[in-house]
């Protein structure tokens, strides 16, 4: 039995019974749940002071256990960015911890990256996915299939259906990113990952596409996205219309980063704040390949703290996701 403990490193937490929900529904999946002592903490936005927020980070890095999920995301985590003991999460990473967790908790997946080369899970949030009560839509089964096998180490390979165009297509290096606006809060910071040749993922939540936009050019001016092997795009929800938009939408925000930039850049990754998710190895060697319209995403096996194969196969077991259109909104309305 795999230990797993939920901790909230970031946002506060509105009310329990979602992390209650979370943790029997873990528990029920075979996880040895425990609770951090300050998950609950509440300070102003926070869960908890800085002070205390830190100390929760260290004490679970210190526990090591096989699994650290973040309740959820919110903001808080770039506060604590230049006083994490980043050898101590390195070494966690080392003895077996998967942290995970999407959002917010882009910021310490990259942060872990960039200052100890180890690997993290971009996946589901507990509360956000495992709390959802069932008239909520309950949990999403292929994001808790995909959890339960990115946890075990079985998980080798993820597909799902992009726009034509990219047939053909096979690319390898390093598997990065995340949510976009706290990716772009990192440029010109020692926690921002210099990674090369890489295959970089992204998403967010309740921004225009005109703002999804600028941040996308804002990391294609930086020569961030020209050093990419391929740029795979997720789902920006939440978003609401504007009368001055007349025919702008997420489309012409593809096209116009397209237009610009050198590298490819897919679209319909399964991911983002969206009931459906699976889970990535962020740090990881992958490979992309492009069939027709079908993408496949595959990292090998991936041990605990192992940056994965330089040659995936492709027979392993992954999960596919056929709708890259699908599940367009947001239903929890946080932030980042």
């Amino acid at each position: 039995m795999s230990d797993l403990i939920l901790y909230t490193p970031s946002g506060v937490l509105a009310t329990t019974p979602p992390l209650r929900r979370a943790a029997k529904r873990l528990g029920a999946l075979g996880f040895n749940v425990t609770i951090d002592e300050a998950a609950t903490a509440k300070h102003q936005r926070f869960a908890g002071d800085d002070e205390t927020r830190l100390a929760a980070l260290h004490r679970v890095a210190k526990a090591a256990p096989d699994v650290a999920l973040a309740t959820r995301g919110g903001y808080g985590l770039t506060r604590l960015l230049d006083q994490i003991n980043w050898k101590q999460m390195g070494r966690s990473v080392e003895k077996g911890t998967r942290w995970v967790g999407l959002s917010d908790l882009t910021a310490l997946h990259l942060g872990l990256l960039a200052h100890t080369q180890q690997m993290s899970w971009a996946g589901p949030l507990a509360c956000d996915d495992f709390g959802r009560t069932e008239d909520e839509g309950g949990v999403d089964d292929i994001t808790r299939d995909c959890f339960v096998e990115a946890m075990d180490g079985s998980l080798e390979a993820v597909g799902f259906r992009t726009e034509a165009g990219f047939d053909g297509l096979g690319v390898r290096g390093t598997l990065w990113g995340g949510n976009l606006a706290v990716l772009c809060s990192l440029l010109g910071t020692p926690h921002f990952p210099r990674i090369k040749n890489g295959l970089l993922f992204l998403e967010d939540v309740n921004e225009h596409p005109y703002r999804i936009e600028r941040m996308l050019l804002q990391l294609q001016q930086a020569g961030v996205l020209d050093a990419q092997k391929a740029v795979i795009l997720g789902h920006f929800t939440g978003w609401k219309k504007s009368p001055l938009d007349r025919g702008y939408n997420f489309k012409s925000c593809v096209e116009a980063l397209r237009a610009r930039c050198k590298v490819p850049v897919l679209t319909g990754l399964p991911f983002g704040h969206v009931p459906t998710k699976v889970c990535l190895p962020v740090g990881a060697k992958t490979e992309l390949l492009v069939e027709g319209h079908d993408v496949f995403v595959a990292w090998g096996h991936v041990g605990h703290g192992d940056h994965g194969h330089d040659h995936p196969h492709h027979d392993h077991p992954h999960h596919t996701h056929d709708d890259p259109h699908g599940h367009d909104h947001d239903h929890h309305g946080h932030n980042h």
